[in-house]
């Protein structure tokens, strides 16, 4: 959920689709894809962080778009968690708008994969509480990050171990416990495919996101990102369809929507598909508006 700065080709198609206002023809779109589509929080984060949006205006927000899943960031409602009466309003809320509740993001919770024991251990508590109120939301996962210190392989044994200890608490609570590609090591598909066997347990998973493949930012080390997703497939309980910049065609920029969709589609995929703009020169609307369009697109193709 990293914002990047690239150069934008602002076209006429993007434009069109940026300016649309949402009707119900837009809203009911998304009921005839071969896949349902979800909204990442984060596509709006400006907006909530500016404070024009909150937490329970996203239920609102995403049905308005067109769009069927929401996919909760924990730091739009970070001291919630065990608030039971916010909760039940969230749900009540998604409910309304007609709204599946299907993750909720995890950040900022500490690393799973820390050399020290009491931290890993820590780590794994904190997050508890967000498996908790998945459960409640009725949500399939929470995703969690899976940073590390070390070496190769002692990154993966660590990642690995705190991983698998709060899987095992997942378990109790039938929430899956995801880890997104999302920087460093965790972006080696290798790496990360590794993790998956040594936790070996049903409840973690991978969320592929389309989009973060740089390994190092400063070096510019980067994974082959439909290598990445190909590997990542089988172990996918999401997939994360990460937006920047759009040519004149509305495809994005940088990313081979059709070639990750193929590899989506042949892996036998069934769940959402979910929405990550994080442009710069479209508002946050307008970019989800064209990547719902590009989707869609892509979709027919399948």
């Amino acid at each position: 959920m990293r914002t990047t700065r690239r150069t934008f080709i602002r076209t006429t198609a993007a434009a069109a689709a940026g300016s649309m206002l949402i009707s119900p023809a837009l809203a009911s779109v998304a009921k005839n894809s071969r896949y349902k589509i979800s909204l990442a929080e984060w596509s709006f984060h400006k907006a909530l962080f500016a404070n024009e949006m909150t937490n329970l205006d996203f239920p609102r927000v995403t049905r308005e778009l067109g769009l069927e899943g929401l996919e909760y960031v924990n730091q739009f409602f970070m001291d919630k968690a065990k608030d039971e009466k916010y909760l039940a309003e969230l749900k009540k809320i998604a409910k309304e708008e007609g709204m599946q509740n299907v993750l909720i993001m995890c950040d900022s919770e500490g690393m799973m994969g820390h050399p020290e024991k009491a931290e890993r251990v820590k780590t794994v508590e904190n997050h508890k509480k967000w498996v908790d109120a998945a459960a409640f939301l009725g949500c399939h996962s929470i995703r969690v990050n899976a940073g590390s210190r070390g070496t190769y392989e002692e990154q993966q044994k660590l990642a690995a171990d705190g991983l698998r200890m709060l899987c095992e608490y997942g378990d109790t609570q039938k929430i899956n416990v995801i880890v997104e590609n999302h920087g460093g090591l965790s972006s080696n598909g290798e790496w990360l495919v590794g993790v998956m066997k040594m936790v070996d347990h049903k409840r973690v998973g991978i969320l592929p996101d389309f989009g973060n493949f740089i390994i190092d930012r400063e070096t510019g080390e980067s994974y082959d990102r439909y290598k990445g997703v190909e590997m990542f497939m089988p172990y996918a309980k999401g997939v994360s369809a990460k937006t920047n910049v759009f040519n004149a065609e509305g495809d994005e920029s940088n990313i081979d929507y059709y070639r990750l969709m193929k590899i989506v589609d042949d892996a036998g995929y069934k769940g959402f598909v979910g929405i990550e703009f994080e442009g710069t020169e479209l508002s946050e609307k307008e970019g989800v508006i064209a990547t719902k369009k590009l989707l869609e697109k892509v979709f027919a193709t399948l």
